[in-house]
């Protein structure tokens, strides 16, 4: 009964210890409004691509003034808005960012930078 006691206290303060130490967990990307978008593209109401450019560009904006990761996709998504625009430029532009910042995007990356046009 004694051992049970010492046993159930030791894991109790063993519990407060561990649960002291817990931190805030951040995130690796700085997301801002880009799930939304993707979410909103791929609906039936979605936005005019002019309307999501402009939130995806402002959010761009704050991600690298705070030093935040852009997450994966992010650059893709933008470039292959500026597609829908005809903004051929800007889509190789983002595009090729896109495969700056994740290497392991590379093949797709050209794939769509060969084939967009098409």
């Amino acid at each position: 009964m004694k051992n049970t006691l010492l046993r159930l206290i030791g894991l109790m303060l063993l519990a407060a210890l561990l649960g002291g130490c817990a931190t805030k967990q951040t995130s690796l990307y700085q997301w801002q409004g880009y799930q939304n978008n993707v979410d909103a593209y791929f609906r039936a109401d979605k936005t005019s691509p002019d309307a999501q450019v402009q939130q995806m560009e402002t959010d761009l904006q704050k991600i690298t003034a705070s030093g935040g990761a852009v997450p994966p996709g992010y650059y893709a998504h933008l470039g292959l808005l500026y597609g829908q625009q005809g903004r051929l430029d800007q889509f190789a532009e983002k595009i090729r960012a896109e495969r700056k910042q994740y290497p392991e995007s590379e093949t797709f990356m050209d794939f769509l930078l060969r084939n967009f046009k098409k």
